[in-house]
């Protein structure tokens, strides 16, 4: 997750995110691509998207403002306590909340109920396992059962299935874009069976070196897929927001679908962070196919290092970041913000 040419890329198994009493781990990309150099693709602007097949609609105008906030204290009523005080310094209610599940996690669970109660569009990240160990069969079980647990909420819900599958730390257990394909199709044929409908499949690769890592052979193709995502972090280089985005917003303009940026933040290293925060409010009124930005608000250790993507009150970020959220674009009709 974090990274960009060199960065390890942070965040990254989420895969053992919520079943960690709501850790947040990170172990690391190893993706060393300089390409600093390279000018970033011509990027054709996509106006309009098409209706999603299922779960929630993007909204006609504008995009929604959502983030991932870190517990203070690791526990279900933790994450919810930290959202509700994350929304009384931003000074306004988040439009997406995102939860992060293991494999083997219940869900959805009591955070996620209350965050659908509260009127907002929950994004569930599901973090996968082995590709072929699901298109074997093995977990036709517990994927039903969080199929039926889902269809009971009887709301439609965002679920990003096996985020960042193009990163190149996950290669062991994606094995190759054909078995990760299979395997979302297998995943997603048994939520169609079960009748959760409700839910809205989020195809989420990492904008970093997207072409590098040959991204778009993880397509699972526009039939399978209801939202295009994509997580943002602008690297030791401190690529713009624009220039990580480049490559993916390229291949996505040839798809018809609402893009919502799964992650995004900048570390608190100094001035460029709040510089790279401003600069992305105007890139996405460019870009009308992208309907919702999620924030990663986080403060970890990452092997005896922190790394801080919080938002602090007070701070030139935070202040970016409300400008942007205080925008009427990004408050748009019809959500909670």
């Amino acid at each position: 997750m974090l990274g960009r040419r060199g960065e390890q890329h942070g965040g990254d198994d989420h895969d053992g995110e919520q079943a960690a009493a709501l850790a947040v781990l990170f172990t690391g990309g190893n993706d060393t691509s300089s390409g600093s150099n390279r000018p970033p693709p011509p990027v054709p602007t996509r106006t309009s998207v098409e209706p999603v097949a299922r779960g929630p609609q993007p909204p006609a105008t504008g995009a929604w403002t959502g983030a991932w906030v870190r517990p203070a204290i690791k526990s279900q009523q933790g994450l919810i306590d930290g959202v509700a005080s994350f929304e009384r310094t931003l000074g306004r209610p988040l439009d997406v909340v995102q939860d992060y599940h293991a494999w083997n996690d219940y869900f959805p669970n009591q955070a996620d109920k209350a965050f659908i109660k509260q009127g907002k569009v929950l994004l569930l990240s599901w973090a996968g396992t082995d590709t072929r160990v699901i298109e074997s069969g093995q977990y036709d079980e517990l994927i039903r059962q969080r199929a039926e647990a889902v269809k009971a909420l009887k709301v439609p819900i965002l679920l990003r299935f096996r985020w960042e599958m193009n990163r190149p730390n996950l290669q062991a257990s994606m094995w190759s874009p054909a078995d990760y394909v299979n395997a979302w199709k297998h995943v997603r044929q048994i939520f169609t069976e079960v009748g959760a409908t409700n839910a809205g499949w989020v195809w989420c690769p990492l904008a970093t070196d997207f072409d590098a890592t040959n991204g778009a052979a993880y397509y699972p193709g526009d039939d399978q897929v209801d939202w295009l995502c994509t997580d943002v972090y602008p690297g030791q280089d401190w690529s713009s927001f624009a220039d990580v985005s480049a490559e993916f917003m390229a291949w996505a303009a040839a798809h018809p679908k609402p893009i919502i940026i799964g992650e995004y933040g900048a570390e608190d290293l100094g001035s460029q962070r709040d510089s790279w925060l401003r600069a992305i409010p105007a890139y996405v009124k460019q870009h009308p196919q992208i309907k919702g930005l999620v924030y990663f608000d986080a403060l970890h250790t990452e092997k005896g290092k922190e790394r801080d993507f919080s938002l602090q009150p007070g701070t030139a970020a935070l202040q970016a970041f409300q400008a942007m959220a205080m925008d009427p674009y990004f408050r748009p009709k019809g959500t909670g913000g």
